[in-house]
């Protein structure tokens, strides 16, 4: 029985950051994929949130990103574009660029860091003990993990076989979307009508991309040519024949997240943990943040240096982060129906969204720059992430998400050179003297005042701050990043 320390179910964006954080914190671990080879069938989601990218940018790899997308301001609500480029950020925009592509430069990465990766195959079950896990794959080989994360979509096997709940809302809309070949020149472009959002575009590779409402909620498995062939003809009275799919699938309003992201020695990840309507593209986003945020805790417990407990900080964390997208995303469903009520209401929200204040909060919560996990109270940048700061220090200038590329914890001293003493911790943590002077600002915040020590988790997010005090420093050190050796 070969073994892993983690096995990584999906080899999606969501698994394959997670495999990657893993290596990073010196883990072994496994990905399952269920498709035969990397490539992807069809585009899938269509670009990156601003959060996004500052976290490709802590790992050293956001370049890779950009050279290939469209830099945009693709951060919205209710039909309304949201300029982001005063926010303070790096990156203070979206990028525009299909899910194929993403997953393509994320394996790139993954490869250079080693990961092995088992194509073609799938887990088909699992049994733990006291010891680790047990993973049966559908070839008949088995594995053995300490850990089993689920990054496998929102029809997720490791979910249902664990037996977490998935609740949420049921479809009331859905759409047929497909890549294929017509026979006759179509109506090309985006159109809204009674029923809903329908379109027939060119991808760049000159294949045709077709997105068609249909008038029921579909059913849960994935459309026949013949389905989008109904489709196409009762919204544009033709199918302008229709042929050679090379890819079909459905997607819904449903909503659904599960009752825990953690169940024994089973984490969920992505999609396999909630599910929404794609309105606003945080989907892959926030599913790329998960492992970023269960990434180095996991590789915590497994090496021994953190108590299994660190573990439940993942879903005390994460599932408030993908709650909030749920409900913005049904609230956006809401507003986009074509009935007079909904138009009508749309109208007046985005009115409100419009507004400089507004624009700031609603930015802020869909570009995931507003991200706050509730560590304590205090100073604002407590459960914040850091800001991208330029540091003076004895090597030189560098900035802080430079500083966080080796996914190690860093401790930024302010104050004088040998004041703060992590000798115990110093095997997990980076001290870093450093001299700022300038204005620290958060998205949404604003200004807020400068501390003079910094803790900050390998996930970029402020565990612990000093003003005039170490204070509290030992207690989030030992919660983080374990006992004092």
């Amino acid at each position: 029985m070969a073994e892993h320390a983690v096995i990584i179910a999906g080899a999606g964006p969501t698994g394959l950051m997670l495999a990657a954080e893993l290596r990073l914190a010196g883990v072994d671990a496994g990905v399952i994929e269920r498709r035969g080879k990397p490539e992807r069938a069809g585009h899938g989601a269509g670009g990156l949130h601003a959060r996004t990218i500052e976290v490709f940018e802590q790992r050293g790899i956001a370049d890779r990103f950009l050279k290939e997308g469209k830099i945009a301001q693709v951060a919205g609500f209710a039909g309304v574009h949201f300029d982001i480029s005063d926010f303070p950020s790096p990156h203070p925009y979206g990028l525009a660029l299909w899910q194929k592509h993403i997953e393509r430069i994320l394996l790139g990465w993954v490869e250079e860091l080693g990961v092995p990766i088992t194509r073609g195959v799938e887990v088909t079950g699992f049994a733990e003990d006291a010891t680790g896990i047990a993973v049966q794959l559908s070839d008949g080989r088995s594995l053995r993990a300490q850990y089993l994360v689920g990054c496998d979509g929102g029809r997720s096997t490791i979910r249902k076989a664990a037996g977490i709940g998935f609740p949420g809302s049921e479809p009331t809309l859905s759409h047929i979307i497909g890549e294929v070949a017509f026979g006759e020149d179509p109506q090309w472009g985006m159109r809204t009508d009674a029923r809903g959002l329908h379109g027939i575009n060119k991808t760049e590779e000159g294949t045709v991309r077709v997105m068609v409402s249909e008038a029921q909620p579909g059913e849960k498995s994935e459309p026949s040519l013949s389905d989008l062939s109904e489709a196409l003809i009762a919204h544009y009275g033709s199918d302008f024949g229709v042929h050679s799919p090379s890819f079909l699938s459905r997607f819904t309003d449903m909503a659904r997240q599960a009752e825990t992201y953690r169940k024994g020695r089973v984490l969920l990840a992505g999609d396999a943990a909630h599910i929404h309507y794609p309105i606003g593209g945080q989907g892959l986003n926030i599913g790329v943040q998960d492992a970023v945020n269960l990434g180095w805790k996991l590789a915590e417990v497994v090496k021994g240096v953190a108590p299994d407990s660190l573990l439940d900080t993942y879903q005390s964390e994460r599932h408030p982060i993908a709650a909030r997208v749920l409900r913005n995303t049904l609230a956006e469903v809401a507003l986009a129906r074509q009935d007079d009520r909904s138009k009508a209401a749309r109208a007046i929200v985005s009115e409100l969204v419009a507004l400089d204040e507004a624009r700031v909060r609603f930015a802020g919560m869909m570009s995931g720059l507003d991200i706050h996990y509730e560590l304590g109270k205090g100073h604002p940048l407590l459960g914040r992430r850091i800001p991208d700061l330029e540091l003076i220090t004895e090597g030189g200038p560098v900035r802080v998400f430079a500083l966080l590329q080796a996914a190690r914890p860093l401790l930024l001293n302010f104050g004088a050179s040998g004041e703060i003493d992590i000798a115990p911790w110093a095997d997990r943590v980076r001290l870093v003297d450093a001299q700022y002077d300038g204005v620290w600002e958060l998205p949404v915040i604003g200004t807020v005042p400068a501390p003079d020590a910094v803790l900050i988790r390998p996930d970029g997010y402020v565990a612990w701050l000093g003003e005039g005090t170490t204070e509290g420093l030992v207690e989030a050190l030992t919660k983080w990043f374990g006992d004092p050796r």
